[in-house]
């Protein structure tokens, strides 16, 4: 039976050929790997996955494709879950986990910050993203695609953009192209904050006013002076700073002397 795409879930599926057997390829799947699928759809993945894998798990929100999935695929081979993948709790699955998945786009960046909160139990991700979400989430400092996404990431993860898909390869057609990246957890952060929280509470003010200075952006945190004893220029701008950066005044403000 004919499935009718649902706008609610972000449905758009992947049916070129070539392009399935690209990211397959780029996935490099072995037998033995503890692998999930983050949004199956009809299966143009899943099928040459189950068939590289001793088992596959995927996670599906839409219940009349679950139906599909759990007839067309027997139990021993693929397990589906049904369920929102935002509230999935990927280490249950074990450890070294290989994530996988073309995500729904109106739900990438939230669902990219949860698989970060089980990057402990992650080997790697590659997944399909919007071309321009992917471009965020590898920015360098000092460009206009650098922003709170880029840092958060780039924090726990290696990031590498690995394949291109044209939006003809979906139906229905998206507005936008499409790229897959791969994410490698950092086996030591190379960065480590203090505070992961107070991290992500410094990057967030800080490019939630993204055209002001850091003197004006962070000065809920921080007074006039502290920029300077923190080695930080307080007239530049969020996307200029490094990681680094970040992470040094996110220890600062998490600390007594200047907790603001």
């Amino acid at each position: 039976m004919r499935h009718i795409p649902r706008k609610r879930f972000g449905q758009n599926f992947l049916i070129d050929e070539a392009a399935i057997a690209a990211i397959v390829e780029a996935i490099a799947p072995r037998p033995g790997d503890r692998m999930v699928e983050i949004g199956p759809g009809l299966g143009a993945l899943t099928r040459p996955l189950a068939g590289l894998l001793a088992h596959l798990h995927v996670i599906e929100i839409d219940r009349d494709i679950v139906a599909r999935l759990r007839a067309a695929f027997p139990a021993g081979r693929v397990t589906v879950h049904e369920g929102d993948a935002l509230r999935f709790d990927f280490s249950a699955l074990g450890q070294r986990l290989r994530v996988v998945g073309n995500l729904p786009y109106n739900i990438s960046t939230p669902l990219l910050f949860h698989l970060a909160r089980h990057a402990a139990a992650i080997e790697d991700i590659h997944v399909m993203l919007q071309k321009e979400v992917v471009e965020r989430m590898v920015a360098r400092p000092s460009t206009s695609e650098y922003g709170r996404l880029s840092v958060m990431l780039q924090y726990r993860f290696q990031m590498e953009p690995v394949l291109a898909v044209a939006a003809d390869a979906f139906r229905p057609v998206p507005k936008v192209e499409s790229a897959v990246v791969r994410m490698v957890p950092y086996a030591r952060l190379p960065h480590p904050a203090a505070d992961e929280a107070a991290l992500g509470k410094i990057v967030a003010a800080a490019f939630a006013r993204r055209r002001k200075t850091l003197r004006n952006a962070l000065k809920g945190y921080f007074r006039a002076g502290d920029f300077q004893k923190l080695g930080v220029d307080a007239g530049l701008r969020a996307q200029d700073l490094r990681l680094e950066d970040f992470v040094r005044l996110a220890d600062a403000a998490a600390s007594l002397t200047f907790a603001g």
